[in-house]
């Protein structure tokens, strides 16, 4: 095949040329590379310097996941403190007042926001069913409607809880104060037995937290018209200590089976002082103001929570102000709080009876009256 015959002829041209000079580019001497082309020495980077700057990679690597995952992450909702107590709902408060002022931060949050009066709640772990029908009637579900009330009435609202060593519970409350955030938490072992040290809790937690005309203990078993309430707080008066409520007398209960049990019974006598049912009464400001600067061990307990707050009204000189519109046993055109007096301290099955009373128009539509006609 011509490849292989070209490929002959090839090898005995060079056999035949083999005594003939090579041109002048040819050696028979091994060429030895020039200096100019000869490689670079590779240079090493020591061990120690290569891990320190693998870990640097690292930390930079991990700080900067860590800053992006931390703007992205959901901010929780600021719980605004004073001691050991906190207010659930100012984180919402905050909130709405910055987005109507069109700004980004809290400028617009006052330090102790000023109302006509301030209403806690009083409630405790085993009464959800009470907050549940509190919320479908008189007292609004959401911060929305919370903040509205507050600003058509002038009256902030929350309820009033202690504290638990019990896990479970206090996880539970936990889960109610994200949906709702309508508490306000003190530093109380909540317990029957201890009420009256919840009280005093409360008001020197309110007073603090809030400036307020006037401060309102209320039961979460009674129904309530906010707008009338409003409108008892809004008449003039000329003492600037009083302490509003359905005023009683009664006989001191000294037999340590009978329910309203008072141990220090005769430090009292054979009759209480004048002083309001437990259920719902009101505190002019100047009066909460000397009980929040007083020592938690300065003031006497009673055994039974009105009559403690009774026996502090006595020392203080506080004007009576008798209001049978805030114990009324059933709705009317001037009632302002209706339960079961005197058969229950509070209303009868509250739950239930909370959402009965709120579909009776008289309870819940009805008109609030002119102070001059009240």
């Amino acid at each position: 095949m011509p490849l292989f015959s070209h490929r002959s002829s090839s090898s005995s041209a060079v056999s035949a040329a083999g005594s003939a000079p090579l041109p002048s580019f040819y050696s028979a001497k091994p060429i030895k590379p020039s200096k100019s082309f000869s490689s670079f020495p590779v240079s090493r980077t020591p061990l120690p310097i290569l891990v320190f700057s693998l870990i640097c990679l690292i930390i930079g690597l991990s700080g900067t996941l860590f800053a992006v995952s931390a703007i992205r992450r959901r901010q929780p909702l600021p719980v605004f403190r004073c001691g050991k107590s906190e207010d659930t709902f100012r984180a919402f408060y905050s909130s709405t007042v910055s987005a109507n002022l069109g700004d980004g931060n809290k400028q617009g949050l006052a330090d102790r926001p000023k109302l006509l009066g301030f209403v806690g709640i009083q409630t405790g772990f085993e009464s959800g069913d009470r907050r549940s029908a509190l919320r479908s009637t008189w007292f609004p579900s959401d911060p929305d409607g919370l903040l509205r009330l507050e600003q058509s009435t002038g009256l902030g609202f929350r309820f009033v809880i202690g504290k638990s060593k019990d896990v479970k519970k206090m996880a539970m409350l936990e889960k109610e104060i994200e949906k709702y955030r309508d508490f306000m938490l003190i530093d109380v072992e909540e317990e029957y037995l201890k009420l009256p040290y919840k009280t005093l809790a409360f008001f020197k937690a309110a007073f603090k937290l809030f400036e307020a005309e006037y401060y309102v203990k209320a039961d979460d078993d009674i129904y309530l018209r906010p707008d009338r309430l409003a409108t008892l707080l809004a008449k003039e008066r000329s003492h600037s200590l009083t302490y509003i409520g359905c005023m009683k007398k009664g006989p001191v209960i000294t037999d340590p089976k009978l329910k309203w049990y008072e141990k220090s019974g005769h430090l009292i006598g054979n009759e209480y002082f004048l002083h309001a049912y437990g259920p719902i009464y009101v505190l002019s400001a100047e009066v909460v103001a000397s009980l929040a600067a007083a020592r938690n061990n300065s003031l006497r307990m009673f055994n039974n929570e009105d009559v403690t707050i009774g026996s502090w009204m006595l020392a203080m000189n506080v004007h009576h102000e008798d209001n049978r519109a805030i114990c009324d046993p059933r709705c009317t055109p001037t009632s302002i709080a209706v339960w079961d007096i005197p058969r229950c301290s509070g209303l009868c099955n509250p739950a239930s009876k909370l959402k009965e009373l709120h579909n009776i128009s008289m309870c819940s539509k009805s008109p609030t009256l002119p102070p001059d006609d009240r």
